[in-house]
């Protein structure tokens, strides 16, 4: 089975990297002692501080492993690689919809995506449809909800990432 490579900014790289580094020197030791303190009560079986404290250590411990195994499979952005003769991760894009709206969006990796932002996954339906198009394309994009929209490219730029 191949690994999912990770596309993302360099500031992305930066992000993911300060969270692993704050999971494993602050968030672990918070918990560690939280269950320690939680030790202290007494009857394991029916203490739920312990139980709280150890499901976060759960959930800590799978958001480390996440983070390293992206960090493992990452390809970095760079500027270099971009061009604007189609739509590629690292892209900022200008469209028309049906309704002759105009929106725009940088087309970015699924881990710093964030659509109220006007950032988008090149994974999410709008992106994934509009990679590998050109300016005066109309791509037709499979909603999650059934329906089908389009949009006309009327726009591609390097994205300031």
């Amino acid at each position: 089975m191949q690994k999912k490579e990770h596309m993302v900014t360099y500031a992305g790289l930066e992000k993911l990297e300060q969270e692993l580094d704050h999971l494993k020197t602050v968030k672990r030791k918070e918990v560690a002692e939280k269950i320690k303190v939680a030790r202290g009560y007494g009857d394991l079986s029916e203490n739920s501080e312990y139980d709280e404290a150890k499901n976060e250590q759960g959930i800590i411990e799978s958001r480390i492993a996440e983070l390293e195994s992206m960090l493992k499979n990452i390809h970095i952005i760079d500027e270099n690689e971009l061009t604007t003769e189609h739509v590629m991760v690292g892209c900022h894009v200008k469209l028309r919809d049906e309704d002759g709206d105009e929106e725009e969006y940088d087309i970015i990796g699924s881990t710093e995506a964030d659509p109220t932002g006007g950032k988008i996954s090149d994974e999410s339906p709008v992106g994934a449809a509009l990679m590998g198009h050109g300016v005066g394309d109309t791509v037709e994009v499979h909603l999650p909800s059934g329906g089908t929209t389009s949009f006309e490219i009327l726009e591609i730029t390097k994205s300031v990432i």
